[in-house]
C-alpha cells in the first residue's frame, strides 16, 4: 500500500490500509475514485475539527460511500447509497467491527447521497453528507460536472437556449443544465454549521465560472 496515500489518512492510517484492501479505485470514473475519497476525507476532518464526530465511524463512512458504484444514467442510481450501506455493514461486521458501529458507518453511506434524499440522523452522517457534497461544488465540482458529462456523452449546452429559459432543464443532455438543476441548489441543505460555512466560497467560484461561461457564448 503507497504510504503517501496513506498518510493522507491520518491519525485513522491502520483503519484506511485495513478497508482501502477492499475497494478497488475504479479507474473507469475519476470522479469517484480514491483522490474523491481522499478530498472527501479532507472535507470531513475539517467539519469535525469544529463539530465533533467519532473519526473512526468517519473514516469508514468515507472509505465505503461509494463502494457500490452505479453510473449516474443508470436507473438504479437512487438506490446506489442504500446498496453501498448494505455493503459496507457485511464487510465491517465480517471484519470484527460490533454490529452497532457497522450500523453507525451504514447509516452515514446511505445518507450521504442527494438521490436517496435520506435524512442524517447522527452527527457523523451529517459530516459524511455535507463533505461529500462539497465535493460537488467550487471548482472541483465544476470539474466533476463537465468530466462526468462526457463520460455520460452529454453536450456542453444547449445552443439554442443555452440558460435554458425558454425550455425545461435537461442535465442529462447539456452539462451546463447540471448547474442549476442540481448544483446550485446544494449549498441550502448543508447540515451543518461548519461545512454551511465552507460552501460558501465554493458556490461563489462554481457561479463565477458559470457566469463566465456564458458571458463567453
Amino acid at each position: 500500500m503507497n504510504t503517501n496515500l496513506l498518510s493522507a489518512f491520518a491519525p485513522q492510517e491502520n483503519l484506511a490500509a485495513a478497508l482501502l484492501s477492499h475497494i478497488a479505485d475504479d479507474a473507469g470514473d475519476g470522479s469517484h475514485d480514491l483522490s474523491h475519497i481522499c478530498r472527501v476525507w479532507n472535507n470531513a476532518r475539517r467539519i469535525q475539527a469544529e463539530e465533533g464526530g467519532d473519526l473512526r465511524i468517519l473514516l469508514a463512512a468515507v472509505l465505503l460511500h461509494d463502494c457500490v458504484r452505479v453510473e449516474k444514467d443508470s436507473p438504479l442510481r437512487s438506490q446506489a447509497s442504500s446498496m453501498s450501506a448494505r455493503h459496507a455493514q457485511r464487510l465491517l461486521v465480517e471484519t470484527g467491527w460490533s454490529e452497532e458501529d457497522a450500523a453507525a458507518v451504514a447509516h452515514a453511506v446511505e445518507a450521504h447521497s442527494f438521490s436517496a434524499g435520506i435524512a442524517p440522523r447522527t452527527l457523523e452522517a451529517r459530516i459524511v453528507q455535507d463533505a461529500d457534497r462539497l465535493d460537488a461544488i467550487g471548482a472541483i465540482g465544476v470539474a466533476r460536472c463537465f468530466y462526468t458529462a462526457g463520460r455520460m456523452g452529454s453536450a456542453l449546452y444547449e445552443a439554442g437556449d443555452p440558460q435554458a429559459r425558454q425550455r425545461t432543464l435537461d442535465d442529462r443532455r447539456y452539462a451546463l443544465d447540471h448547474f442549476p438543476a442540481k448544483l446550485f441548489g446544494l449549498a441550502d441543505g448543508f447540515q451543518t454549521a461548519a461545512g454551511a460555512a465552507l460552501v460558501r466560497q465554493r458556490q461563489q467560484t462554481m457561479r463565477q465560472f458559470v457566469d463566465a461561461f456564458v458571458n463567453e457564448l
